[in-house]
C-alpha cells in the first residue's frame, strides 16, 4: 500500500531530521497507522473534555463557597459594628 503521508504529499524528513514524536508522522506513515493515531487523539480530546467538565463543577462549587464565605463575613462585620456602636453608647463615647 503506498504511505498514507506520502499520498497526502507531505515530504520526509531528511537525513538526521529530527526525532519522530508520536505526533508528526512519518512519509512511511500507512492509513492504518493514521487511523490509530487519530483515534488515540479522539481519546485524549474526550479525557481532556471530561476533565473540563469536573474542573468548571469545581471552579462552580468555589464560587459558591466564596459567595458564602463573603456574606458570613458581612454579617460578623455587621455583628462587630453593632456590638461597637452599643458599648460606644454605653460607656458615653
Amino acid at each position: 500500500p503506498v504511505p498514507a503521508a506520502a499520498a497526502a504529499g507531505e515530504e520526509s524528513p531528511g537525513e538526521g531530521g529530527p526525532p519522530d514524536h508520536s505526533y508528526s508522522l512519518s512519509s512511511g506513515t500507512t492509513s492504518e497507522e493514521l487511523l490509530r493515531k487519530l483515534n488515540e487523539q479522539r481519546d485524549i480530546i474526550a479525557l481532556l473534555e471530561v476533565k473540563m467538565k469536573e474542573m468548571k463543577g469545581s471552579i462552580r462549587r468555589l464560587r459558591l463557597a466564596e459567595a458564602q464565605l463573603r456574606e458570613e463575613i458581612r454579617e460578623k462585620d455587621r455583628l462587630l459594628h453593632a456590638a461597637s456602636a452599643g458599648t460606644r453608647k454605653r460607656h458615653g463615647l
